[in-house]
């Protein structure tokens, strides 16, 4: 035989509602808080990254200018030399 026992509805009242939503919203704000900190972190090393990267760039730059400029004087000086 099957019986079913019916338990007693709780009471919502104002009071255990608000209690129930400060506590909600406490944890909302800490989560908040959390996320924050960690994405600032996130933030702070992809700017440091950026600078490393900044840094690599200007090198290649160099680099290449200092590349194109001697090809550019072995070039005049071939052509200078066949000249003669």
């Amino acid at each position: 035989m099957l019986m079913a026992v019916m338990m007693p509805r709780e009471k919502w009242t104002d009071e255990r509602l608000d209690d129930s939503f400060e506590r909600i919203g406490k944890n909302a704000r800490e989560l908040r808080a959390e996320m924050n900190a960690r994405f600032n972190a996130v933030d702070a090393r992809f700017n440091a990254l950026d600078a490393r990267f900044d840094a690599l760039n200007r090198n290649l730059l160099i680099v290449a200018g200092t590349i194109i400029a001697a090809l550019i004087g072995s070039a005049a000086t071939l052509i200078g030399i066949a000249a003669l």
